[in-house]
């Protein structure tokens, strides 16, 4: 934990905050134990019924349907905030302003010689 340096737009997993960790009451403790064993009973419900021999039907598995529901609309379910806001200003917004700023002084700059009488041109029609 000492070695962890905190990303600047992510918060500290609840896992590495020391205040969450250490400080954990005993009922918080007690909780944590049964929904554990929950998760450990689901999850032996789910490997014998995968595993059964006898299996003819297929297997339901509710929060890979809810993943999928979730993969599949994906709108739904979005919530904009401060990093999905700047993420979406950096690869949408920003990118259309640097190529026109590019073109437009590249145009610019090549319009200025034409003018002066400086650009060589390489490939002329005429002479």
């Amino acid at each position: 934990m000492a070695d962890y340096r905190e990303a600047p737009l992510a918060t500290r997993p609840r896992t590495l905050d020391p205040n969450e960790y250490f400080n954990v009451s005993p009922e918080q403790r007690r909780s944590e134990q049964q929904r554990a064993v929950l998760r450990a009973d689901l999850k032996r419900q789910y490997q014998t019924q995968l595993n059964s021999p006898h299996r003819k039907a297929l297997i339901e598995d509710p929060a890979l349907t809810r993943w999928v529901y979730a993969r599949a609309n994906p709108y739904l379910h979005f919530k904009p905030t401060y990093k999905t806001s700047l993420m979406g200003a950096m690869f949408g917004v920003v990118p259309l302003f640097v190529l026109y700023f590019v073109f437009k002084t590249d145009r610019d700059k090549k319009e200025r010689m034409i003018k002066d009488g400086t650009l060589e041109r390489k490939f002329s029609l005429s002479s």
